[in-house]
């Protein structure tokens, strides 16, 4: 079957356009913007992709359109899709009827955290060699692509196959406002933490809880929902119905962490009862709760906690989740994802641990719908507090404009605090207020301008024609 995937650059619909490649359907796609890393994936895997979204790729004649929630309403080939009467469908629904039927999906939901929950546990189970399919919103190093689509037959011991998905709240098409997750009818599902986000399509937190509520009706009686203890949004969810088994975590009637020590080292507990510890790279409280929901995930399908732990150790993290792109003179640049004041706040906690007294210097983008509408945007000074300078950047003109000015809005934060509209600007006065033994993190759930690389360039002054210094990574940003 040929498909034809309209905004194929996504994390999730390129990594859809993977899996439907290795089931054996031809996949073409197309998209406004066709850039790495998602680009190179696909064209890696034989898709061919197609700059913008002209009307005359109805020439293609595909069997079926695959629409992305990007695509809305006045697109001029989903306008002329509509007009030919041709065959068209979402991305999830597709996945879900015709990928993860017969399998054992295990779905991790929640405002943060999904990726490298995900990644986490498609890393244990792949480590166990339990060859899972997978599909996640980034590249794990160890799992080397974003999408996987894993055994078709069940591993030793399982019932069925086993896929792990992130599972996003967001709505599925211009033309299914469900979130996505609805459709993966998973048979475990990780829950893990609940807050408002996502203000363009949903009006306040009740109705993101009305979503996850619909989710869990999706659940078998023999399935588990694993989620935090102490989450008011998600303790609401479930006291409108829950059908399935549970398992809580950051408590000792279920998973617990013990406290880290200085390399962020931690005892694992499970019901009161020690049964290992990691011994990894990552850092912060956040990635200790990602790492619980991992283990108790992979408990329900048959892994041993020392066996999961034992996996877990050697989790190398996941690129765009404090990826440190470059050291110049003594000067390191992080690249994060983080775009919740939330997340935000967890991150520079997380780096606070690492480096104790050190100076650290945020870089913010606030990228997100949500941040640019400036519902959170009175939450960024509190978030940011853990910063010794912030350096914040955004648009007064197009598409990516915001509707607040940063400059008022972190003006709690004093002097500490500037805020730019020219990406150049902030370059300079990053590299110029630098100093060795600072760690500048960047944090935006887009591009940035590529931001990365202008900074460690800008913190690198070389002579002419000579070739530069920095250890920087050579990933492009998402």
């Amino acid at each position: 079957m040929h498909l034809h995937i309209l905004g194929i650059c996504g994390t999730f619909m390129g990594g859809l356009a993977l899996l439907a490649r290795e089931a054996g359907h031809r996949v073409t796609g197309c998209d406004a913007g066709v850039y790495p890393p998602m680009s190179t994936q696909l064209q890696e895997q034989g898709i061919e992709l197609i700059e913008g979204f002209a009307p005359d790729q109805l020439a293609l004649k595909p069997d079926l359109y695959i629409i992305g929630n990007v695509v809305s309403r006045g697109n001029p080939l989903m306008e002329a899709i509509l007009e030919s009467g041709a065959p068209y469908i979402s991305g999830p629904q597709w996945l879900g009827e015709h990928l993860l039927q017969g399998r054992h999906v295990l779905a991790v939901a929640g405002t943060h955290g999904k990726t490298t929950t995900s990644s986490m546990l498609a890393w244990v189970l792949s480590q166990c060699g339990l060859q899972p399919g997978f599909l996640i919103g980034g590249i794990a190093p160890g799992l080397e692509v974003s999408a996987r689509l894993g055994q078709s037959q069940p591993a030793a011991g399982q019932a069925r196959p086993l896929f792990v998905i992130e599972a996003d709240e967001y709505d599925t098409a211009f033309f299914d406002k469900r979130s996505k997750f609805v459709h993966y009818r998973p048979r475990t599902a990780i829950l893990n933490n609940l807050e408002f986000d996502h203000a363009d399509i949903f009006a306040d937190l009740e109705a993101i809880e009305t979503q996850f509520h619909h989710l869990v009706r999706t659940l078998p009686a023999s399935g588990r929902i694993i989620h935090p203890a102490h989450d008011a949004a998600l303790e609401r969810v479930l006291a409108r119905g829950c059908w399935s088994g549970t398992r809580l975590l950051d408590s000792p009637a279920g998973w617990q962490a013990g406290e880290p020590d200085e390399q962020d080292h931690f005892d694992v507990f499970r019901d009161g009862q020690p049964v290992g510890r990691i011994t990894w790279s990552q850092t912060g409280a956040h990635n200790r709760m990602n790492a619980l929901a991992a283990l108790a995930a992979a408990e329900h399908v048959g892994v041993a906690p020392d066996t999961a732990i034992t996996a877990l150790s050697s989790f190398g993290g996941v690129k765009r989740r404090m990826e440190l792109r470059g050291t110049v003179r003594g000067i390191a640049v992080y690249d994060d994802f983080a775009h919740h004041p939330t997340a935000i706040a967890t991150t520079l906690a997380g780096l606070r641990h690492k480096v104790g007294p050190a100076r650290i210097l945020a870089v913010l983008e606030p990228r997100s719908n949500t941040m640019k509408l400036g519902t959170m945007a009175q939450r960024l000074p509190a978030a940011l507090g853990g910063a010794d300078l912030v350096f914040c950047y955004g648009e007064t003109q197009g598409r990516h404009a915001l509707g607040w000015d940063p400059a008022t809005v972190l003006a709690p934060l004093g002097s500490r605090a500037t805020a730019y509209s020219d990406i150049d600007a902030l370059v300079h006065s990053v590299a110029a207020q630098a100093r060795p033994g600072d760690h500048v993190v960047v944090m935006s759930n887009g591009s940035f301008g590529g931001v990365h690389e202008r900074l460690l360039a800008a913190l690198d002054p070389v002579i002419p024609g000579s070739q530069p210094s920095h250890t920087a990574t050579a990933t492009p940003s998402p």
